[in-house]
């Protein structure tokens, strides 16, 4: 039986991700009744969870409840829950309790998952890095890596332990590689009395031909050499063939390494599929030009979910800035639709991408004009500051990143869970 709601239009949001929650907060002066649903209490702001990974910030740091950020939001209710099925002839979304929501109209954003393509048998192995499960499942392998190695008497299987490859050169794997890098060469020698933790290696795998393709080639050389300038490995154009218990193979070469990072790939999550409409070859939804699915005016695709390829850009990258303009998009055409006004077509504003690669350095592409070094590090500061979502969360941020940069001891290294999950400390040690 589905949950019926009278009165004014019901604008059910499927995802609180950035394009979702962008989507619930523009139309707080509309009149209509927003119904977020996410399978999550919290909003999640990824570009920051790899520092969740690295342990440099706590999970609470980078995300907030839902409800809170939209409790002065009259016109707006969550519901927890997780959607399974889109009934589009009934306007229902069916939810996985077994219950139901009615909509007049629905904006899905519901986002991605990590790719494998094909290969999903990697996935316990290569965790990738979606979600705070996620995060912390990384963070406790990358820490008790080290750990073991402390314990470890063969010096091979030492090596093992202090080998770290990441999969993927997009902004996520350069990122988490400078940011473990620094920590094993800066954090950590001073605490561990058996092993050298400066001479951990941290390996960057990249079947491209060459890192953060989307910032330009000058761009991605200057991050190359700054990401080589602290220790980290390379590898560009070399795609993973297999991985192994133990070891990563790249064509002929085997890398014997305990803790693999997956950030190469992402695809549509499953929901999109349900829709019975064209899709691309991630599994995302093919939109019409005001983010609508054809022939359903009242469904909007937005996000990562999205493929939108009706801009002079071709076919947009499924980041956060994207998403939020598109939430901004699609809640201006329900609103138009409510007045019987046309509706706008979506276009992309590109403000630019940044990168960080380590301490004090990054590149930023800002429009016309790049930055790199130390400048670039400061606008990545203060961009990121200033798109955290709740005002908490800034100030416990900046302080903690400034007492990173200061001490170089970042404060959020505590190994949560049962230590075996994602490693078999006991019989590793064994060898």
């Amino acid at each position: 039986m589905g949950i019926q709601r009278e009165g004014a239009p019901v604008v059910v949001i499927v995802g609180a991700g950035f394009g979702g929650l962008k989507a619930a907060r523009a139309l707080r002066q509309a009149p209509v009744r927003v119904v977020l649903v996410d399978r999550q209490n919290h909003h999640l702001f990824q570009p920051l969870l790899y520092q969740v990974a690295s342990a440099t910030l706590s999970p609470a740091d980078i995300a907030a409840p839902i409800r809170h950020i939209l409790r002065n939001q009259r016109n707006a209710e969550v519901v927890l829950a997780e959607v399974t099925s889109v009934d589009l002839e009934d306007r229902q979304v069916g939810l996985a309790n077994g219950h139901a929501l009615s909509y007049d109209f629905l904006i899905l954003a519901a986002g991605s998952r990590s790719s494998y393509f094909g290969r999903d048998d990697w996935a316990k192995q290569a965790p990738g890095l979606k979600t705070l499960e996620d995060a912390l499942d990384i963070r406790r392998r990358f820490l008790l890596a080290f750990e073991c190695a402390e314990q470890e008497e063969d010096p091979e299987i030492r090596r093992e332990w202090l080998t770290f490859v990441i999969v993927g050169g997009g902004a996520t794997g350069v990122e988490l590689a400078g940011t473990l890098k620094e920590m094993a060469r800066l954090s950590f020698p001073r605490e561990f009395r058996r092993i050298r933790t400066d001479r951990a290696r941290v390996i960057l795998v990249e079947a491209g031909s060459g890192i953060l393709a989307n910032f330009g080639l000058g761009l991605s050389e200057n991050a190359l050499q700054g990401l080589e300038r602290i220790g980290v490995e390379v590898r560009i154009g070399q795609p993973i063939t297999d991985l192994e218990a133990r070891a990563v193979i790249l064509g002929e070469e085997r890398i014997p390494a305990r803790t693999v990072i997956w950030a190469a790939g992402v695809s549509a999550v499953p929901l999109g599929a349900s829709l019975n409409v064209p899709l691309d070859r991630q599994g995302r939804v093919l939109v019409q030009p005001d983010l609508s699915l054809p022939g359903q005016p009242e469904v909007f695709v937005i996000g990562d979910l999205a493929a939108f390829s009706h801009g002079p850009a071709g076919l947009l990258p499924g980041v956060a800035p994207v998403a939020v303009q598109q939430g901004d998009c699609a809640a201006a055409n329900i609103q138009a639709s409510l007045r019987e006004m046309p509706r706008q077509v979506f276009r992309y504003r590109d403000k630019g991408s940044m990168a960080t690669l380590g301490r004090g350095r990054a590149v930023a592409r800002l429009g016309r004009f790049s930055l790199t070094g130390y400048p670039a590090w400061l606008a990545w500061l203060f961009v990121h500051l200033m798109l955290l979502v709740d005002f908490r969360s800034r100030v416990f941020v900046f302080f903690e990143w400034l007492w990173a940069y200061v001490t170089t001891q970042p404060r959020a290294r505590l190994i949560l869970g049962d230590r075996a999950q994602g490693l078999d400390m006991e019989s590793s040690l064994k060898g």
